[in-house]
């Protein structure tokens, strides 16, 4: 599954381009929560992205190569540096700063 985003009439987002990686179980509630919150944050604070949702039960290699660990994680590809975000995604603020966004 993949969601791309660009809000490019909005002078307030960010110009960066953001390849993301969002690591859930199945359609489990916490997974649920964390792909909507993750699809929110990026639509309300980001200029251009690349979201791609892996279901480790569906992509278990995947998993392995990027050594995932614990559930929800996400992954900052791009821009440099990467960055993972690990486990509840609610928290605005702690995924902006783990994603090195800052608001205007």
């Amino acid at each position: 599954m993949e969601n791309k985003n660009e809000n490019s009439d909005n002078p307030l987002h960010n110009s960066k381009k953001y390849l993301l990686k969002l690591y859930i179980t199945g359609s489990t509630p916490r997974s649920i929560s964390a792909v909507n919150h993750i699809t929110e944050i990026c639509r309300n604070n980001l200029n251009d992205y690349d979201l791609q949702i892996i279901d480790i039960y569906e992509n278990p290699v995947l998993a392995r190569d990027d050594q995932i660990i614990a559930i929800p994680t996400l992954i900052k590809v791009s821009p440099p540096p990467q960055r993972r975000i690990i486990g509840d995604m609610a928290n605005i603020e702690k995924v902006l700063t783990g994603l090195d966004h800052h608001r205007n």
